[in-house]
């Protein structure tokens, strides 16, 4: 079993959603990305997704485009992502997956990105500005590595479309809250429990997690109770960090994120 499937299958035996958090690699540098990683693992965190910085971040607000930024500027690159998930693989087994843009995995080499992730112990790879329609050789590079290529799907996602999304994703459904890109919400998007209900019917067994806007535990709890089987935050951890909140202040706010994961 991998550890993505473990993760939520721990999660459905306790009655619970994911928490998957969201951090960027080399943010505010590389020794304090580590520490706030562990943070994001005392408080409670399931899964982690590290973005992986890039100068043209197309689907993110300006919160997640600034720690890109910063991290670029002090050194961080795709492949020292890597690395960073090498080093953190030695203590940890939580599932780890890869989200960022495909021009630096173009540049690499599908194959060759997909072998280095898995050797670095990655479990998974999200690209976001990477089309269904585009996908199939990163799909197959990944399956050649035992990695999941984590699939999109948006509000405008229905039909034969949605079905093919959920086919080809795997480890999990990624579901984009509202249109839109990323960053903190004062409230979620009307209507999103009926999208949550539609696509959980869509995936099947396919865990859907429920992104972009996520910002509170109030807004954790409203899409478990909807029916989603996790809940991503990203946005709302890093402008605490960006703040000045220690890695004990967000140990603590990741603790109140996983306690609305309960299922009531």
């Amino acid at each position: 079993m991998s550890r993505i499937k473990g993760a939520f299958q721990r999660c459905g035996d306790r009655s619970e959603g994911a928490l998957i958090c969201y951090l960027t690699a080399g943010y505010p540098d590389e020794s304090s990305f580590l520490e706030y990683f562990d943070a994001c693992l005392a408080g409670g965190a399931d899964i982690m997704e590290v973005g992986v910085p890039f100068s043209d971040p197309v689907a993110d607000g300006p919160t997640i485009q600034l720690t890109s930024q910063v991290a670029l500027e002090r050194g961080m690159t795709p492949l020292g992502a890597l690395e960073s998930v090498k080093g953190l693989r030695t203590d940890t087994d939580v599932p780890m997956v890869l989200m960022g843009y495909y021009n630096p995995i173009f540049r690499i080499g599908e194959a060759q990105y997909a072998r280095r992730a898995s050797e670095a112990g990655a479990d998974g790879l999200i690209v976001a500005d990477l089309p269904l329609e585009e996908s199939a050789g990163l799909r197959s590079a990944c399956l050649d590595e035992g990695l999941d290529l984590i699939q999109l799907a948006s509000p405008l996602s229905q039909g034969r479309r949605m079905q093919d999304i959920c086919r080809a994703s795997k480890g999990y459904l990624y579901l984009v809250s509202a249109l839109g890109i990323t960053g903190t919400r004062d409230s979620l998007a009307e209507g999103l429990p009926q999208l949550i209900e539609r696509t959980v019917r869509a995936a099947g067994e396919l865990p859907v997690a429920v992104g972009f806007g996520i910002s509170s535990p109030g807004h954790v709890g409203q899409v478990i109770q909807a029916g989603a089987s996790g809940a991503i935050v990203g946005s709302a951890l890093l402008a605490q960090i960006i703040d000045g909140a220690r890695p004990e202040r967000i140990a603590e706010f990741v603790g109140q994120l996983k306690a609305a994961t309960k299922v009531q």
